[in-house]
This record gives C-alpha cells, structure tokens and sequence, in this order.
C-alpha cells in the first residue's frame, strides 16, 4: 500500500516537492523539492499508508496531531503550502472525493443546528480557555478575519480596520438600535457604541464570552448604551435599525438559511441595513472537511455564494452590496498562528503536546485554505428597500 500512496503523491504534487519516508523506512523524492535540504514527511503507523491515500482531509490532521506523522527539515506550514499549491480548490484524488460525499451527505442529513445543538456546539470551541485566546488574538480578542489595508499592518491594526469598514457599511445614525448576532467578546459592540450614540444589544451563546462582554462593558461605563445576552438568534423577537453578524454564520447550518434571513428581515425596521461578515467559498457547494468538523468547529460549514444568495431572495432582502475578502483571513491566520507558535510552551502547560499540535495544524491549514484554496470572506449588506443606503459605495472611504 506505501507504493500506492507514493504514487498518488507523485501524482498530485508537480510542483516543488517533498521526500516521503513510509512506516517501513523506504525514502521516495515527491515531486522536484526546491530546498537543498527538502522536507521529510515521515510516516510511523504502518495505517496511515492506505489512510492517507483513501482520506487525507481527515488523516493528515489527525495523524500529525496524534504523533504518527513527522515533519523534518522544515514547518508544518512551510508543507502544507507545497500541498495546496498543488491541490488548489480541488479534492485529492477521488477516493477522497467519494468518501467526503457519503460523510457529507450523513452529517446533512443529522446535523440539526437547533438552539441545544448550537450552544452545545459554540461551547466546544469557544468555552475552552480564555487564557488561551488571549495568547494569540489581538489585544481585544477578535476571532475573526481582519482588514489588511497595507502589507506592514500590525494584527492589532488590521482588526481595528475590520470593525471601522464594517461601521462604514452600517452607515449608522445617532441613536439607533443595533443587533450583533454573535458578538463573541464584545468587542464590534463595544466599538459601535463607541463611534455613535446607539444602542447596542449583542446576543451571544457562549457563557465564558457573555461574561468577558459584560465584565468590558461594566469597565467602559457604558452600561447604559450596550447590552449583552446569552441568547439564540431565533429568540428574539424586536425591532432593530442595524443588525450585523461577524464570524457567526459559518454556525447556521445549511438547513437554517431560510429561517436565519427570514429572522434578519423580521428584525430589521423598514429602512434597515444588515452587514453579514461570513467565510465562505469560491467553488460550487461541497462538504465540509471533516478534520475541522470532528476537532475544531462541529457544526460548521462555509456556504458557497449560490447557497447564501438563494435564502436571502426569499426572505425578501435586498443585497445592496457584496465584498470579497481575499487573502486577508490568511494573514489573520498567519499571524494567529505564529503567537501561538511563540507561545507554544504555555499552551502546552495548559493543555498538553497533541492539543498544541492540534491547534497549530487547525491555524496552519486554514491559512493555507485561504491562500491557495477555494475560502475566501463574504461581506453581505442587506436591505429591504433601494434607499436604505447610498446609491454609491463613496461614503464606505470616507
């Protein structure tokens, strides 16, 4: 089986190059390396030979993070860019393809995002250690793409870009009221409040973040303009001038895009504007990968713009604008991944060497998604009538 996996390698990576070395020793040159000393992917479990060749999405991640895989000669990032450089936006091979369709099609059909499930599945990844955010995100604790505006932005400088493009977007007005739909630490509120006299209720379903949020806002006196709550989405039942949404989509679901617009255009007033800020896909719809869903994001999916366009039709919004952001969660993620990197010996003190593995390779391989592969950002404004917003995008740069 180490020779099939040879040549699947072989075939797929044309260019640069690596050197595999399988469970039983054997050395092949993959590709034409253009290190003098190329990276050595060895293999020490005699089952990733067959693993790897039938699902690397899931075997890659979970063999490196268990141990039975080793890097030598260079990064885990510096290999993952050989591979998707030479994978693209396409699958491996199509073994791979079949597999990830029939594990795609079971988590459709049992992946019920409702209120229980979603709380369940936001505390598995965002109720783990605040200490741990804190040792890679930027000083305010935003876990989302930043806005690089220049090559030499600062993560701080770039995720403060992100929310003054987003206020931009909202073109708010003095004492309106405003929803954030996955507030996270609070910290897009907080900035909101901060730029304008509204009022801002930011609904989260993370406890450990509710906590942070209230706890920041206390601090701020700002008590009376901002107000937080550990609620679903599709519990409340207001009207609201604005609503935006960072980074919280990706939770929905595929089967709730309906009832998630059609919940937007219940809230939103007559003359409202919803900014929608959600990673997604370039490429026509596929599965989720399944390493991120078994370990990182349960759950989770990043829509293909088709699927996304469709529900908010007939939820009856209107889009009065879409953004791309291309490479810009790549260079969030690099530098997310390099504090953690600095920081690996805390992170392994609080938890232990395979969740530091884990971690690296989750940040690792989203970076490289953003940067080679078919993930991009989408920024949605949405309205319900054509006067909502300025008929040109001028006062975004303003």
């Amino acid at each position: 089986m180490s020779t099939s996996l040879k040549k699947f390698c072989k075939n797929l990576i044309k260019v640069d190059g690596f050197i595999l070395v399988d469970a039983n020793s054997n050395e092949y040159i993959i590709g034409k390396p253009e290190k003098d000393i190329p990276i050595k992917l060895k293999i020490l479990d005699k089952s990733l030979h067959y693993k790897l060749l039938l699902l690397p999405d899931l075997y890659l991640g979970q063999a490196y993070t268990d141990g039975s895989l080793v890097i030598e000669n260079g990064s885990l990032t510096e290999f993952l860019e050989i591979a998707m450089k030479n994978v693209g936006r396409g699958d491996t091979n199509i073994y791979a393809t079949i597999i990830k369709k029939v594990f795609g099609t079971y988590r459709y059909l049992t992946n019920f995002n409702l209120i229980k499930k979603s709380k369940s599945n936001v505390a598995h990844h965002y109720d783990i250690s605040e200490k741990l955010y804190d040792l890679f995100l930027d000083e305010n604790r935003q876990y989302s793409c930043a806005y690089f505006k220049n090559d030499n932005d600062t993560l701080e400088d770039a995720q403060q870009n992100k929310m003054n493009h987003i206020i931009k977007k909202l073109n708010l007005k003095n004492n309106q009221k405003v929803l954030d739909i996955g507030s996270g630490w609070g910290t897009l509120a907080i900035e909101i409040a901060k730029q304008s006299q509204c009022e801002v209720t930011g609904i989260t379903l993370s406890e450990n973040q509710l906590k942070y949020s209230q706890n920041k806002v206390k601090e701020l006196n700002l008590e009376n303009q901002v107000n937080f709550k550990l609620m679903d989405y599709r519990e409340l039942n207001e009207k609201f001038d604005r609503v935006v949404s960072v980074g919280m989509f990706e939770h929905v679901g595929r089967k709730f895009y309906g009832k998630y617009f059609n919940k937007v255009s219940h809230l939103l007033s007559d003359d409202g504007v919803a900014l929608i800020h959600t990673i997604g896909s370039v490429n026509t719809p596929r599965d989720p990968h399944p390493w991120i869903t078994k370990y990182i994001f349960p759950g989770g999916y990043t829509p293909s713009l088709s699927e996304v366009t469709n529900p908010i039709e007939k939820a009856g919004l209107i889009v009065t604008d879409i953004e791309v952001l291309r490479l810009h969660y790549a260079h969030t993620l690099r530098h997310w991944k390099e504090n953690c990197l600095k920081n690996k010996d805390k992170i392994i003190q609080m938890f232990d060497e395979k969740f530091f593995r884990m971690w690296e390779f989750y940040l690792a391989g989203c970076e490289m998604a953003f940067k080679w592969g078919d993930q991009v950002v989408y920024q949605f404004q949405l309205t319900k009538n054509y006067r909502s917003t300025p008929v040109t995008r001028d006062y975004i740069y303003q």
